[in-house]
């Protein structure tokens, strides 16, 4: 089974090389330290519309310094999609491998029992010129493979998905996430929580 720290130490393990549906070659591998440059790019090149469904702590080289440097220290894996031509990030993938207490409560109360040593929260952010260009589609076999690598049985939706969100509700029940019920965030913004269950995407 994979771990944070053997990641970070032979990240090939996840590096793959994918071509889009338009034929671009891209490449879905771990962040890396030296990322920050590019990673910084990549969160301020983001719409306002993109960063009220995918929110970061900061949109500048601070906050992508802050990414990096957590390579391997805390309980999360974050990954990229570059373009390989260009080495730009248009894509930031994150898994959590901590729950957070809201996240069991509310599961809880729908009948969903959540173990952090089976379950994962994640979240996928494109640049918006690669949206609705079938992206996500393209890389969530590589999502489920990487939470199983992990020794994960089910993918939840970190954070939820915004309620006013349709396209991505439906691309998530389209691959298989299952409507688990809404919550009020502290924003007060209603989401709806997801999950997935990977033994059925086998």
């Amino acid at each position: 089974m994979l771990t944070l720290a053997r990641i970070a130490e032979a990240p090939a393990a996840l590096t793959r090389h994918l071509e889009s549906w338009d034929g671009a070659r891209l490449l879905f591998r771990p962040l890396a330290r030296t990322d920050a440059e590019s990673l910084a790019g990549f969160l301020a090149g983001l719409s306002s519309e993109t960063r009220r469904f995918s929110t970061f702590d900061g949109y500048d080289l601070a906050a992508a310094r802050e990414l990096c440097a957590a390579i391997a220290r805390y309980d999360k894996l974050r990954l990229v999609l570059e373009e390989e031509a260009s080495a730009r990030i248009v894509g930031l993938l994150e898994f959590s491998l901590a729950l957070t207490q809201g996240d069991v409560e509310r599961y809880r109360q729908a009948g969903i029992h959540l173990n952090e040593e089976t379950d994962c929260r994640f979240g996928l952010t494109l640049s918006d010129d690669q949206q609705s260009k079938g992206l996500a589609t393209l890389v969530l076999p590589l999502i489920c493979d990487v939470a199983l690598r992990l020794g994960k049985r089910r993918i939840i939706l970190w954070g939820g998905v915004l309620a006013d969100n349709p396209r991505a509700i439906r691309f998530y029940e389209k691959n298989g996430f299952r409507r688990v019920g809404p919550f009020t965030g502290p924003d007060g913004r209603t989401s709806l929580d997801m999950i997935l269950d990977l033994g059925r995407t086998r």
